[in-house]
């Protein structure tokens, strides 16, 4: 031990990672977009109480905003949005979140509303060209149906927002992309039950003179395949990604489908947001793509007629929502010592260029805990992942025969996966002496459509297995401490952490972001969406009513085993709050330690500072009471009823 090392309980360490510090200094990027040679990306800022904005970027200049400050650039389809704005020669059309009207903004002009339904929202544009016009998707609010219609539709931008339907019938729509000649049109469609990593179709349709689409036809995909991001190549081919062979692999349509590359590899993620992006064409002949094996991410280059595959040398580990022309690739990038930041690859040089990174504050590397990636037993012989954050402090060191608290974490979706990004959130725990555990339990996505479809029929099961099992693997490999194991999880990861704390005993405390705690409610009042999410993760609820009470932690709290916390937007239209009040009540007339926090104005998913800052600091104080250790700097009490009877 160095001479310069303080001993201090793991959990005491003092941190230059600060709550204000990973609140305040990461800003959320999302879409991004070339025009020419002009660079444009979303960033949300929890600083600007979770405002988005639209960044420019040029050659030879720096990166300014073009959103004035009354405008925040988020579409609510679906409820998560992306696919927010559409470029083209210095030309921006975007949604504005507070009255999801459609926006015409000229660059260096003032934005122009276009007069389109108020009661429709819109998404994932295309830009039409010849007809001067915008191809999207629509989500229309005002009908007399239960749920919101989607369809395709087109908006004028010549006389002033005039609509024309193109594709209508079907539950939901995404990726309308237009043939480079204008005379084509491919998209993807679904149908209730099926979320688009389940199974989704491809059509392809033609365009007639008055704009409308005829003659639609059935390229590929159904039930039981899932079709990721259509796009057409310069030279007019479509392509598209499909799991038809377990793996989403590239694939091209010319008369026949024809695969070009298969890999066992994925080469997409699950369509949560639209816009999302895994490859794109530097030429008709190149594409240039990124491909996940074992939970990392790999950029490679394909050459559509030899169908060979060649990695491009790389410092990114976790790369997304790719733009190329001939000349440069753009994209999100992030790895364990590096935030996640909007790159520029000059294709000739191979050199990569970081136009804005998330965080802009200077972390000492010696701070940086590095994921492990992992391996472990579960149930039924399954193998299940993670990545291992082991406590790094350069100025602590633990007592002589102490081992760390171990927090779990169950990401959301949940078929999402968890990434090797740089996360001051994960790194605010481990600069504090807590390991973390970043579980991609059954389920996730990154392992093939095998491995995601564990949890059909599983939800509660196969998740709770995989982190328990994870925990218990460290434990028994001598690197935690068993006697203070804590999970945490937010919305789809808070049921899991809700599920593993109810029906288990393994863990001694539990924080549950926006989680679901009773799956019949959340049947009857979320979105349109996820409306039939669980007729494959439960199971079809008119049929199998008991299956889901029998599933709710809600029902079963007297067999809670640990004290909870729980962190609620008051907004969300995706986990009601009613879901954590229920447990939160359930639990305090328990006798359990409890506390429950909510904040007015947050939806799903936090996005202001302010509220960031409180719930990490907020869980800190929970976890130092709960596992008796001294905090090692002052942060403001939280509530927590019934301490007393834990302590």
């Amino acid at each position: 031990m160095a001479s310069t090392e303080k001993v201090a309980p793991y959990g005491s360490w003092r941190s230059p990672i600060s709550a204000e510090k990973v609140a305040r200094g990461a800003v959320k990027l999302g879409q991004v977009a070339l025009d020419g040679q002009d660079v444009y990306w979303t960033e949300s800022r929890p600083a600007e109480g979770g405002r988005s904005v639209i960044m420019r970027w040029q050659p030879g200049g720096e990166c300014h905003c073009i959103t004035a400050a009354s405008f925040n650039v988020r579409t609510r389809v679906h409820e998560y949005g992306g696919g927010d704005f559409v470029v083209n020669n210095e030309a921006v059309c975007f949604v504005n979140f507070s009255d999801q009207r459609l926006y015409h903004h000229k660059v260096s002009h003032e934005p122009r509303q276009l007069n389109t339904s108020p009661s429709r929202r819109y998404a994932d544009g295309e830009w039409d060209h010849r007809r001067q016009r915008l191809i999207l998707v629509g989500e229309d609010h005002g009908g007399e149906t239960s749920e919101p219609v989607n369809s395709l539709v087109a908006v004028s931008l010549t006389t002033d927002g005039e609509e024309q339907l193109l594709a209508a019938g079907n539950d939901f729509y995404s990726s309308p992309r237009l043939s480079p000649d204008g005379s084509h049109l491919a998209w993807l469609s679904w149908n209730h039950p099926s979320m688009p990593w389940d199974g989704t179709e491809l059509w392809l349709g033609e365009i007639r003179s008055d704009g409308t689409v005829s003659a639609p036809r059935l390229i590929a995909g159904g039930e039981s395949e899932s079709i990721v991001q259509p796009e057409w190549s310069p030279d007019g081919i479509l392509h598209f990604i499909s799991d038809r062979t377990g793996w989403w692999n590239l694939y091209r349509y010319r008369n026949a489908v024809e695969a070009l590359c298969p890999v066992e590899a994925e080469f997409a993620h699950p369509q949560w947001l639209f816009g999302m992006s895994t490859y794109s064409f530097a030429s008709s002949r190149l594409i240039l793509c990124t491909y996940c094996k074992g939970g990392v991410w790999y950029l490679a280059s394909l050459d559509t007629l030899s169908g060979t595959l060649q990695d491009i040398a790389c410092p990114y580990t976790d790369i997304r929502n790719l733009k190329a022309n001939a000349d440069h690739l753009l994209f999100i990038g992030g790895s364990p010592h590096e935030p996640a930041s909007v790159v520029r690859l000059d294709l000739e040089t191979r050199e990569f260029t970081v136009l804005k990174r998330s965080v802009e504050s200077t972390i000492d590397p010696s701070y940086i805990s590095t994921p492990e990636p992992i391996e472990f037993p579960s149930e039924d012989k399954r193998t299940a992942f993670a990545f291992y954050y082991p406590p790094k402090n350069p100025v602590y060191s633990a007592p002589a025969g102490e081992l760390p608290p171990l927090l779990v974490q169950s990401h959301g979706g949940p078929t999402s996966a968890a990434t090797t990004t740089l996360s001051l959130r994960i790194q605010y725990w481990t600069s504090r002496g807590i390991a973390v555990l970043d579980v991609n339990y059954g389920g996730s996505s990154g392992y093939g459509r095998a491995y995601r479809q564990l949890l059909n029929g599983k939800w509660g099961i196969v998740d709770v297995q995989d982190c328990l099992a994870g925990a218990r693997h460290l434990v028994q490999e001598n690197r935690v401490d068993g006697d203070r194991l804590a999970i945490r999880g937010s919305s789809a990861g808070g049921y899991t952490t809700l599920c593993a704390i109810t029906f288990h005993n393994l863990f001694k405390a539990a924080a549950s972001y926006y989680g679901v705690s009773d799956l019949q409610a959340l049947v009857e009042d979320t979105h349109k969406f996820e409306s039939h999410y669980l007729d494959r993760l439960v199971g079809p609820y008119a049929e199998q009513q008991d299956l889901y009470r029998q599933r709710s932690p809600i029902h079963f709290v007297e067999q809670i085993s640990c004290p909870l916390i729980l962190f609620q937007g008051l907004e969300d239209e995706v986990v009601p709050p009613n879901q954590s009040e229920m447990m939160a009540a359930a639990v305090r007339s328990k006798g359990l330690p409890v506390a429950y926090i909510p904040f007015p104005g947050e939806q799903h998913g936090f996005r202001r500072a302010e509220t960031i800052k409180q719930a990490l600091e907020a869980e800190l104080y929970f976890y130092s009471r709960i596992f008796t250790f001294p905090l090692g700097e002052p942060i403001p009490v939280v509530l927590i009823d019934n301490l007393c009877a834990k302590l």
